[in-house]
């Protein structure tokens, strides 16, 4: 096993791609601020976060004691509140560094102080205790999310630290880590427990990766292989603290912890699914580490049953609203979908470290499909207003008056008080340059492999010669991709260029010759000794696909989706009028393809002619008629990226079609 694969960090690669610059500037110009707003409980009309009101009332009670407090100085929003100012700092540590900002930099470490202010003498910090019965700590792991808040206060502390190099944050989150270690673990004496919201695993990897303490290392492992063993630990810390166990009675049980048995035995994604889906991402790095290759597989089986059983065409991951989980292999309800933006986030998160493991062109294809899908949707094009749920099927009316459709929302929220994904999302699109290439080390011939067609400048050290490798190019809309080396000398090496799966004709030139590279694993690779400008052009054809899904999939028989690259398209109720469930294609369609600059943040659009039925012969009292005959009349079809519906106004909208 291979643990000579890594990403560059942040400060290596700059990204110049017009698609993800633009999103990436709205985190910066208008997420990061407006998210301020929103833990500061000062945006109107929208639900309050309490996060940092809550940390200075915390800070109170470290300086003064309890009694300072007043009758309403309790805490108040989720358990897990606390997380969200973290996820915040994270992404404004990967904005700052690619955009210096005194300002914002400052802003951060007043928080950090008032963070670190908030911190107990033996590392402890978590305001739900400190605000409550501090005796309490550490007695329901299994619902209180101690754990959780301390993972995103590592990941979050490991980002500014390696981004800024001030080191306040990371020693706050590694005196609450060694108070976790004080009190829990295989010793004797010490509470045998685990997260019951995984993250932690993966951030004490981080951890691990900047401080190289064996310590963090061997905790992230033994959350990993103490999970689901008997005696069953969320079970005896119910019945010890008299904990309820809100899954009981369902089919999730302790499963919808990830806690239902141990890991190696799982084969099926079950459960609560960002909470399994970190937790893989935590097996993957732990398996890395260790050389664990039954953990790695274990991994592996999980995620091939999310991405073929278990994921919309968009991307999406966790189907059900109950429990926000997964459900059952291939059921896959458009409109009552669940696919919180978390999910998704995190299943980028697990394909980024399977790539770790070596040049893998499935895998990177559904991170990119993620990505561009289910991911951005999770925002407005503005930055402003998001979405929890992210349904493939909308009829507004349906989201307000019929019950099982009141998880989805028709139009993006300003703010939720459970606000996870969000700050989830400004941290994810900040770091979008860290999931562009890996750099394997360990060869005779070192291999730098490019996943994403992001266009982008990114700095190497191979062998001992510094080597920049540019990207340029139009996608996704334009699948011309040129690939241009600078060094000061001659270098050789293996770059390796993912060839996507949809993508079955394409022409390569090297230095405007035209070359038939080798095609291994899902990757073109060039084995050469590159050169001060020498340039790859690598141009793909993107025509438009009608995408099936399994038969299994009862949602989608006799329907099709709309693709286009890596793109998924909708039908929205803006361009193609109301009852969206009326329309069809006809047999063989023929897309335009129009770059329309000025829409949506500028997109391509997609038209054909299609077919709506006709109702004006059909007498609206009458709801069954014996032998109707349906007529049809022709009707324009406009398609728009699925990522950018419910931009203008509220309205139906529509992945799969009739076809």
């Amino acid at each position: 096993m291979k643990h000579s694969i890594s990403t560059l960090p942040l400060n290596k690669t700059t990204v110049t791609d017009a698609f993800w610059r633009q999103r990436m500037e709205n985190v910066r110009t208008k997420m990061i601020p407006y998210q301020w707003q929103a833990l500061n409980d000062n945006i109107p009309d929208a639900e309050p976060s309490y996060c940092i009101r809550n940390f200075k009332l915390a800070a109170k009670v470290i300086a003064k004691g309890k009694a300072s407090l007043g009758a309403d100085d309790t805490h108040k929003g989720f358990v897990f509140q606390d997380s969200d100012v973290y996820k915040w700092l994270e992404a404004v540590a990967y904005s700052l560094s690619r955009h210096p900002d005194k300002e914002l930099e400052a802003l951060a470490d007043s928080t950090i102080d008032l963070i670190a202010s908030a911190q107990m003498p033996d590392g402890y910090l978590d305001t739900l205790y400190i605000l409550g019965d501090i005796d309490k700590r550490f007695t329901n792991l299994k619902d209180n999310h101690e754990l959780y808040c301390l993972g995103h206060m590592v990941e979050s502390a490991v980002a500014y630290y390696t981004v800024t190099g001030k080191d306040k944050f990371l020693k706050v989150a590694q005196g609450f880590v060694d108070c976790v270690k004080e009190h829990i673990g295989k010793e004797e004496g010490k509470i045998h427990g685990y997260p019951g919201h995984p993250i932690l695993e993966m951030a004490l990897m981080r951890l691990y990766d900047v401080t190289h303490k064996e310590a963090y290392l061997e905790l992230a492992k033994y959350f990993i292989d103490m999970r689901g063993q008997e005696p069953l630990f969320f079970a005896e810390e119910d019945k010890k603290n008299q904990n309820k166990n809100w899954w009981k009675d369902s089919y999730l049980n302790y499963q919808y912890y990830q806690a239902g048995m141990p890991l190696r035995q799982q084969k099926v994604a079950q459960g609560h699914a960002v909470r399994a889906l970190y937790l893989y991402a935590g097996m993957a790095d732990v398996a890395r580490e260790t050389d664990d290759e039954g953990l790695l597989q274990a991994c592996l089986t999980l995620y091939k049953n999310v991405t073929t059983r278990q994921m919309y065409v968009t991307g999406n991951v966790g189907q059900c609203a109950f429990g926000e989980s997964f459900s059952l292999d291939y059921d896959l309800p458009n409109a009552l979908v669940y696919g919180e933006t978390c999910a998704q986030i995190a299943l980028v998160f697990l394909s980024q470290r399977l790539l770790k493991f070596g040049l893998d062109g499935h895998t990177a294809d559904i991170m990119e499909r993620v990505l561009y899908n289910g991911v951005l949707s999770g925002s407005s094009l503005d930055g402003q207003s998001f979405f929890y749920v992210n349904p493939l099927e909308v009829v507004p009316e349906l989201t307000k008056k019929a019950q099982p459709y009141t998880h989805v929302k028709a139009e993006r929220q300003k703010w939720f008080g459970c606000a996870c994904c969000p700050p989830n999302f400004a941290r994810l699109v900040s770091s979008i340059g860290s999931y562009i290439h890996t750099i394997d080390t360990d060869t005779d011939e070192q291999t730098v492999a490019t996943h994403l067609f992001i266009a982008s400048k990114a700095d190497f050290i191979i062998g001992s010669t510094a080597v920049n490798i540019e990207l340029s190019g139009g996608w996704p809309w334009d699948g011309n991709i040129e690939v241009t080396f600078h060094s000061k000398k001659p270098v050789e090496f293996t770059y390796a260029i993912r060839k996507p799966d949809y993508v079955s004709s394409y022409t390569v030139k090297v230095n405007e010759k035209e070359v038939h590279p080798k095609l291994k694993d899902g990757y073109l690779l060039f084995e050469r000794s590159f050169a001060e400008g020498d340039c790859i052009s690598y141009q793909m054809e993107l025509p438009v696909r009608l995408v099936r899904a399994n038969p299994r999939v009862r949602e989608d028989v006799g329907k099709v989706a709309v693709m286009r690259g890596p793109i998924v398209y909708c039908l929205e109720e803006a361009d193609n009028g109301k009852d969206l469930h009326m329309l069809h294609l006809t047999e063989d369609p023929k897309f335009g393809i129009t770059f329309e600059p000025q829409l949506l943040g500028g997109i391509t659009v997609l038209m054909c002619t299609g077919k709506r039925i006709d109702t004006a012969a059909w007498d609206a009292d009458e709801l069954y008629q014996d032998n109707a005959a349906l007529t049809e009349k022709d009707t324009p079809l406009i398609w728009i990226p699925y990522y950018a519906w419910d931009n203008r106004r509220t309205g139906e909208m529509r992945v799969w079609i009739r076809g």
